[in-house]
C-alpha cells in the first residue's frame, strides 16, 4: 500500500495495526517512496535478547565521549585569579 505522508498522519494507528500484521506500507513524498512501515521483531528467547541489550550498550558506549570532570567542568567561566570573567 503506497499513502502520502499527508494523508497517513491522521490514519497512523490503522497503517501501524497493518505493518504488525504483514502488509508492505510504503510511505510518500510528492509521489515518491519516502519511508515503509515495518514492524520491529523482538527476539523471542531470553539469550537473543540479552544479545540485543549487551550490542545496544556497547553501541552507546563507543558513541560516548568523555569531557571534564565535574570538578572542573565551568572552569572557563572564571579567569586566573578565580573571579567570573
Amino acid at each position: 500500500m503506497h499513502i502520502s505522508v499527508s494523508d497517513a498522519k491522521g490514519q497512523l494507528t490503522d497503517l501501524v495495526r497493518r505493518a504488525e500484521a504483514g502488509d508492505e506500507i510504503i510511505l510518500t513524498r510528492h509521489g515518491h517512496a519516502a519511508v515503509r512501515l515495518v514492524p520491529v521483531k523482538m527476539p523471542s528467547d531470553r539469550a537473543s535478547r540479552r544479545a540485543l541489550l549487551e550490542e545496544v550498550r556497547m553501541a552507546a558506549t563507543a558513541k560516548a565521549t568523555t569531557g571534564p570532570d565535574a570538578a572542573h567542568s565551568q572552569d572557563f567561566l572564571y579567569g586566573d585569579e578565580g573571579m567570573p570573567g
